[in-house]
């Protein structure tokens, strides 16, 4: 499969100045500054297919955000290569930004006291596209996300999840190779985010599209990514599905017991997570130190059995957990 993007030991290092409170501290560190240096990313490296859907996660100040505004242009690195689709983002920005598309979830590209067919419009001169690429696009989406009606009126009145269902049909227009999505189902509702979903998944099958996801919300790269890379403290801490993510940290099981009398406290390897009611609980077991059976022999020993269910801990607890590893 093509290699659409290739980054080879990225680095990026800010450098501020350190001053204190009042006058003459900002005097002082003007004459005699104290430098501090922030390694907001360092030696990363990765490699993205064409028509990949790879979600970029980490925390608050990991460094995912600094890394995408250097995949889309906007920023250049300390040290390292970038290549995407053969350009380089921050050398050939011209032709390079011709071919990828941009969603901001919290920034609208869309014109605030016009209706939205008007900015798709204006688009369509900008990006210098064909009438018969444009119309295709522009039907094909507004049918898709169900917007008919919405793309003629002022975009003042539209809720966020209809703008931001306009954007996605912009940043698409030109048939971009390659597209940027940046916490694109913040703020909506459960029905704007399924919709959002389906489009992005619909459209990636369709047009082989490559996107890059960066997003908090969890259920989009359960919904959307086959891939994923975690980035922590500037650092690269895993790269690869889902599936093996489940695998390596995984190493926990949420396990739902009912039995006909009260259950009593286990040994080892177990925390209740939740108590239901006396007889029945739920147990974090960590399956590393014991086995499921090990631990059902122990609750239901001189006690009758009633129900079991056996839960992947949520997508949340294994990145928390990945976390704390990078940590």
């Amino acid at each position: 499969m093509k290699e659409m993007i290739q980054v080879r030991n990225l680095n990026k290092t800010f450098v501020s100045v350190k001053r204190g409170e009042g006058f003459s501290a900002a005097l002082k560190s003007f004459i005699f500054p104290t430098k501090e240096t922030k390694h907001a990313l360092s030696d990363v490296s990765f490699s993205i297919h064409a028509g990949e859907i790879c979600g970029f996660l980490g925390p608050n100040g990991a460094g995912k955000s600094t890394c995408i505004k250097i995949l889309s242009g906007i920023m250049y690195p300390t040290s390292g290569t970038v290549s995407i689709m053969g350009y380089v983002p921050w050398v050939n920005r011209k032709a390079y930004v011709r071919n990828i598309g941009v969603v901001f979830g919290q920034k609208s590209q869309l014109w605030w006291d016009l209706p939205p067919i008007d900015s798709m419009h204006l688009n369509k001169a900008i990006y210098d596209i064909p009438d018969k690429v444009f119309f295709r696009n522009l039907n094909s989406m507004v049918k898709m996300l169900g917007v008919e009606d919405v793309v003629k009126r002022q975009t003042r009145t539209l809720s966020l999840g209809e703008r931001m269902k306009c954007d996605f049909i912009i940043a698409m227009l030109h048939d971009p190779k390659v597209v940027f999505l940046d916490e694109p189902t913040i703020g909506l509702d459960v029905f704007a985010k399924e919709s959002i979903r389906e489009f992005v998944s619909s459209w990636n099958r369709r047009k082989g599209t490559t996107f890059i996801l960066t997003t908090h919300d969890l259920d989009d790269i359960e919904r959307l990514a086959s891939r994923i890379i975690v980035i922590d403290q500037g650092k690269m801490i895993f790269d690869d599905k889902l599936a093996a993510l489940r695998t390596e940290m995984g190493a926990h099981k949420y396990v739902t017991v009912s039995c006909k009398n009260p259950i009593g406290p286990v040994s080892h390897g177990a925390k209740v997570l939740r108590r239901l009611s006396s007889s029945e609980k739920q147990f974090r077991l960590d399956t590393g130190k014991r086995s499921i059976g090990e631990f059902i022999k122990e609750v239901s020993r001189g006690n009758q059995l009633v129900d079991l269910t056996v839960e992947e801990p949520p997508i949340e607890e294994i990145i928390k957990e990945l976390y704390g590893k990078g940590k």
